[in-house]
């Protein structure tokens, strides 16, 4: 057997020539040992339990691929990392010329030339702002928006809304609306209210003190998939006006491309004052993020000489980050991907809308361009109403891993649920899928949805199982 001792395996480092591939090939039957053992042992259980530990060895643009070959479909895109897919070659050879070219990275005492030709580019985009601040993540640039807000009103509250995700830092964890996330880790930050999503009232409540310095929203909720009522971002914006606070618009998930629009805000028309972006904008492999904001937010910020290096982050403006963002933009232009996103996107809602109204699990579909949201409920036969509430009594959203389960062991798809305990399985595919990739969705999906109305069947066996599991789980407690 292997030895998975760390220091024998640094040893035999040592005695030849560094090689990150023969490493990774030498120690590939380790993958999950090593996690157990050095990370997140709990995470390996998950995969273990569900049966998805078959250990990718590869991927390319949406898709997958296993020991032993077998293609996947991917459907997370690594939570809307990988917008333009895995490896694209063009960001790949951006990198790589990047490297060679010997530059002088992050001088600090220099302002570089590949951040500022990424601000503009981004800009272009988003011409109704005027700076920008790199960060390393969408987390990072959330909290770099609590701060400018913080500085540009003078005043301490910030606004979010129930079941909002922002990141897991604590400014970042502060304004999240899951207490799932929030649990043993108090107190949190102080100054952050919460109001429901969607609700006016509510937020003009929270917004006439003249306390808040900012309503920090995704104009998507990424957990849930959770769609505004049509004149809900407009209104927020002009109570933001009217209060004096800023409206900063979460686009981390929603942004560059995935709505089918180059921002989701573009559907209603509205123009916040800051605009977070990361995720697609990393090309799939270099961490960045950004704060896209009114100049007057920045002058106040950064207002004199002592003040230019008030907030920053050391890796933000790095040479790698900033060449991968420009090659991603790069792709989502001259690849026409936002008007890909929003014709496909269009097909799979068209399909999974017509799926509802055949299966009586499937209670709703919405969404945007490629970010889905596909909603299981209570049903109405006795058989299936009498299954149902066995496993929900368990646990609350299991259902959706007997829908999730079966696409990737049998469809070779994978995606998750939205959300802790939700009934909506989310779709974030890479904005590079095809026509082909869409009939492959939509039959699995057919396939699996009419197999779960089966009682007794395979997918409410693997039910009782996935039940057992929890039980045991929650005695172990």
């Amino acid at each position: 057997m292997k030895s998975t001792n760390p220091g024998d395996r640094e040893s035999g480092i040592a005695r030849r020539a560094f090689d990150i591939c023969e490493l990774l090939q030498g120690t590939a039957a380790e993958r999950y040992a090593l996690y157990s053992q050095y990370l997140n042992p709990m995470m390996v259980r998950v995969l273990r339990t569900l049966g998805f530990d078959v250990g990718f060895q590869s991927a390319r643009g949406q898709y997958l691929f296993d020991q032993s070959g077998s293609r996947y479909l991917d459907l997370l895109s690594g939570f809307g990392v990988f917008g333009i897919g895995r490896n694209h070659p063009l960001v790949r050879e951006t990198l790589t010329k990047v490297l060679a070219a010997d530059l002088a990275n992050l001088v600090q005492l220099d302002v570089s030339l590949l951040a500022g030709l990424l601000a503009e580019r981004l800009l272009r985009f988003v011409p109704f702002l005027d700076r920008v601040f790199f960060a390393n993540s969408g987390a990072e640039a959330v909290e770099a928006a609590i701060k400018f807000a913080r500085r540009a009103t003078g005043r301490p509250g910030i606004v979010y809304c129930d079941h909002a995700f922002h990141g897991l830092t604590y400014g970042a964890l502060s304004a999240n609306g899951d207490p799932i996330f929030r649990e043993g880790f108090g107190p949190l930050l102080p100054g952050f209210a919460c109001i429901p999503f969607n609700d006016l009232a509510a937020l003009e409540k929270a917004l006439s003190g003249r306390n808040a310095a900012a309503f920090l929203a995704e104009p998507i909720q990424g957990k849930g998939v959770n769609i505004p009522d049509e004149f809900y971002l407009r209104s927020a914006q002009a109570l933001c006006r009217k209060y004096g606070t800023l409206f900063v618009a979460d686009e981390i998930q929603t942004g560059i491309g995935r709505t089918g629009r180059f921002l989701a805000i573009e559907h209603w028309g509205v123009e916040p004052d800051m605009v977070l972006l990361a995720k697609t904008l990393s090309g799939g492999h270099v961490p960045a993020g950004a704060v896209l904001a009114r100049k007057a937010i920045f002058d106040k910020v950064f207002d004199r000489m002592e003040r230019a290096v008030v907030h920053g982050s050391t890796f933000g403006k790095n040479d790698l980050a900033m060449a991968a963002g420009l090659a991603a933009l790069e792709v989502i232009e001259t690849e026409r991907l936002v008007e890909r996103a929003a014709r496909l996107g269009g097909r799979l809602l068209a399909a999974f809308e017509a799926m509802a109204g055949r299966y009586e699990l499937l209670r709703k579909v919405r969404g945007k361009g490629l970010m889905i949201g596909i909603e299981f409920g209570p049903p109405q036969s006795m058989k299936l109403k009498a299954a149902w509430s066995l496993l929900e009594a368990v646990n609350a959203g299991l259902f959706c891993q007997l829908i999730t389960i079966p696409l990737f062991k049998d469809h070779k798809i994978l995606c998750q649920v939205a959300g802790h305990a939700s009934h909506t399985i989310k779709l974030l595919p890479a904005l590079i899928i095809t026509e082909a990739d869409c009939a492959w969705i939509e039959k699995a999906f057919d396939a699996v949805i009419t197999d779960s109305h089966r009682v007794p069947g395979a997918v409410w066996s693997l039910g009782k199982t996935l039940a057992g599991h929890a039980m045991k789980n929650h005695g172990a407690r």
